[in-house]
C-alpha cells in the first residue's frame, strides 16, 4: 500500500472546458538482440542477477565498446516503419548522470545525430477517427540496470531500508522514439495516448525486433503533459510521468495529469517542470525530481565509437524486410477471420487482436478465439482491472479447453470452472477436471435418473411436450442441469427426454 498523499484534481470534463492538453511521448523499446548494445554479454530476461555482464557493461577502466550491428539494423527497421528519414551518418554521445544503476556514470546514447528522424504515424482511435502523430526522432541507446528497493510498503525508494542493483539490463539495446508536441487531441488525449503506445508496441512486435512485453519493461512510455488555456498558443509547463508500462496505465496517467495540472492552474499556482511516478494502486502520480534539460546532461560526442554510416543499398535491403504494415494486416485478418466491422473493432479496442491471432495459430477457430478473449477473459480482466493479456490466460490454454469441450469431456460452463482451477495453480486442465470432479455426466443411466426426477417434478411441462410443444423441453433440461451441477451433456439430455416422452425431435 502506497504512503503518498494524492494531490488535488479537477474533474476531467471541467478541465477540458478550460484548457487544451499538449502531449508528448518518449517510448523506450528494448531490442531482442542476442547480445547487448556495446558488449557481447547475453541479452536475456530473467536470469540470475548480475550474471549477464562484462567489463564493458560495468564501465571498467580500459575497456572499449563495440556497436552491435543487428541493433543498428533493428533501429533502422523501426525508423522505416515509422516513416522516418534514415541518417546517412549518425554518432553516439555520452549522456552524463550519476545513479547506482548506471555503472559508467553516463549512458551511451544519441543526441544531435539520431539514426532516424522526421517521421509520422497515423493512429486510429476507437471510433475509427485517425490522428496523425509526428515523430521527431528515433535514436539508439543502452538501457540502465535495475534497482530493487527493499523494505517499505510501496517498493519505491521512499521508505526503503536498502536497494539492490542488477546490472543484467545495463547495456541492453534500446530505441527511444520521441514525438513532436501533439496538439488538438482535446478530451481524447488519454485515449490517444493509449492508442499511440499500443501502435508502437504492435509495430515493433510485428517487426520482430522486440518481445514488446510491457510487463517486462520491453516497452516503456514517458508521458509528457502540459495544459494551456483555450486560445493561447504558448505551451504550458510540462510534467513527465516516467516508465509507464501498461496501456491502461498510460491512459490513466495522462488523464490524471490533465486533471492535476488543471487544479494547480485553477488555484493560481504554477506547474513545476518535473518527472512524476505513476501509482497503479491509487491511479495517481507523485513528484519525482526536477526535470533535467539537455544542458544538464552535459552531452558530448562518444570518443570511443566511430559514426554509424549507412548506404542507400543497405537501407533498401532493410526496407525489403519490412513486414505487412499493421493497418493492412488488420484489414487482412478481419477478412480471414470472418469478423464483422463491429466485431473486429471491438477486438482491436480490447487489445486482444494479437492474442486471438496466436490462439488461432495454436489451433482454435476464429470464432472460438473471439468467444473466449471477448467473453470470459474480458470479464475477468474487467474484474481484476488489468488488460486481458495480463490475466494469465494463454492461447494454448484456450485451445486445450476448447479441445476438451469438443471432445465432450466438459461443456462451456464447466470449462470456465476448469479455467479457475488452472489459474489457481491446481494443474493442467485434465488435472483440474480430475481433482474437482468436473467431467460431463454422459452415462445414460445417471442421466435418465435425473430426467425422471425432473419430469416427475413438472408433470404439466411433460404434458406440453407430449402435446407437441417441443420447445418446452428446455425447462426439463434446465432441471437436469441443475441436478447434475451443470455437468450433464445438454444435447444428450434433450434426446433422452424426448425419447422418454415418445416425442420425435
Amino acid at each position: 500500500m502506497s504512503v503518498h498523499t494524492q494531490e488535488e484534481t479537477l474533474p476531467f470534463d471541467e478541465a477540458m472546458e478550460k484548457y487544451d492538453p499538449v502531449l508528448g511521448f518518449e517510448v523506450h523499446v528494448e531490442l531482442n538482440t542476442k547480445t547487448k548494445m556495446f558488449s557481447d554479454a547475453p541479452n536475456v530476461f530473467g536470469d540470475e542477477p548480475n550474471t549477464n555482464v562484462t567489463p564493458v557493461d560495468l564501465g571498467m577502466p580500459g575497456v572499449l565498446p563495440v556497436v552491435n550491428k543487428t541493433a543498428v539494423e533493428y533501429s533502422i527497421l523501426i525508423g522505416l516503419a515509422l516513416n522516418c528519414k534514415i541518417a546517412e551518418s549518425c554518432t553516439f554521445a555520452r549522456k552524463q548522470y550519476f545513479y547506482p544503476d548506471t555503472p559508467k556514470n553516463f549512458q551511451t546514447s544519441q543526441y544531435e545525430d539520431p539514426i532516424a528522424y522526421d517521421g509520422w504515424l497515423d493512429i486510429e482511435l476507437e471510433d475509427g477517427t485517425v490522428f496523425r502523430v509526428e515523430i521527431e526522432r528515433a535514436h539508439m541507446e543502452e538501457d540502465a540496470g535495475k534497482l530493487t528497493h527493499m523494505g517499505g510498503s510501496a517498493g519505491r525508494i521512499q521508505g526503503a531500508d536498502f536497494s539492490l542493483v542488477d546490472y543484467n539490463r545495463a547495456g541492453v539495446p534500446l530505441v527511444e522514439i520521441v514525438t513532436k508536441p501533439i496538439e488538438g487531441a482535446g478530451s481524447r488525449a488519454p485515449e490517444l495516448a493509449k492508442a499511440y503506445v499500443a501502435a508502437i508496441r504492435e509495430i515493433v512486435k510485428n517487426l520482430g525486433v522486440s518481445d514488446a512485453k510491457m510487463e517486462r519493461g520491453n516497452v516503456r512510455c514517458d508521458a509528457n503533459v502540459s495544459l494551456r488555456p483555450h486560445g493561447q498558443e504558448k505551451f504550458g509547463t510540462r510534467s513527465e510521468t516516467k516508465n509507464v508500462n501498461s496501456l491502461r496505465a498510460v491512459e490513466r496517467a495522462v488523464r490524471f495529469e490533465i486533471q492535476r495540472h488543471a487544479a494547480v492552474l485553477d488555484s493560481g499556482e504554477k506547474i513545476v517542470q518535473e518527472t512524476r511516478h505513476w501509482h497503479e494502486d491509487t491511479r495517481s502520480t507523485t513528484s519525482g525530481r526536477p526535470k533535467s534539460d539537455a544542458d544538464d546532461y552535459r552531452y558530448f560526442p562518444e570518443p570511443d565509437l566511430l559514426p554509424v554510416v549507412t548506404t542507400e543499398e543497405w537501407i533498401e535491403e532493410l526496407r525489403s524486410r519490412l513486414p505487412e504494415p499493421p493497418a493492412e494486416r488488420r484489414k487482412r485478418l478481419k477478412t480471414d477471420w470472418g469478423y464483422s466491422d463491429a466485431e473486429f473493432r471491438d477486438v482491436v479496442n480490447a487489445g486482444v487482436m494479437e492474442a486471438i491471432e496466436e490462439t488461432i495459430a495454436a489451433g482454435a477457430s476464429a470464432q472460438v478465439a473471439r468467444k473466449w478473449w471477448m467473453g470470459e477473459v474480458a470479464r475477468r480482466a474487467k474484474e481484476a482491472e488489468v488488460d486481458p493479456v495480463d490475466t494469465g490466460v494463454t492461447p494454448e490454454l484456450i485451445v486445450e479447453l476448447d479441445r476438451l469441450v469438443q471432445a465432450g469431456k466438459i461443456n462451456d460452463k464447466l470449462a470456465r470452472q476448469v479455467l479457475d482451477g488452472v489459474l489457481a495453480g491446481e494443474g493442467t486442465p485434465e488435472e483440474v477436471i480430475e481433482k474437482r470432479g468436473l467431467a460431463v455426466v454422459s452415462d445414460d443411466g445417471a442421466l435418465l435418473e435425473a430426467i425422471d426426477a425432473a419430469l416427475a417434478a413438472a408433470p404439466d411441462v411433460a404434458d406440453k411436450i407430449r402435446g407437441g410443444k417441443v420447445q418446452a423441453v428446455g425447462a426439463i433440461v434446465g432441471g437436469v442441469m441443475k441436478a447434475t451441477r451443470g455437468q450433464a451433456d445438454a444435447g444428450r439430455v434433450r434426446e433422452l427426454i424426448l425419447e422418454r416422452l415418445g416425442v420425435s425431435a
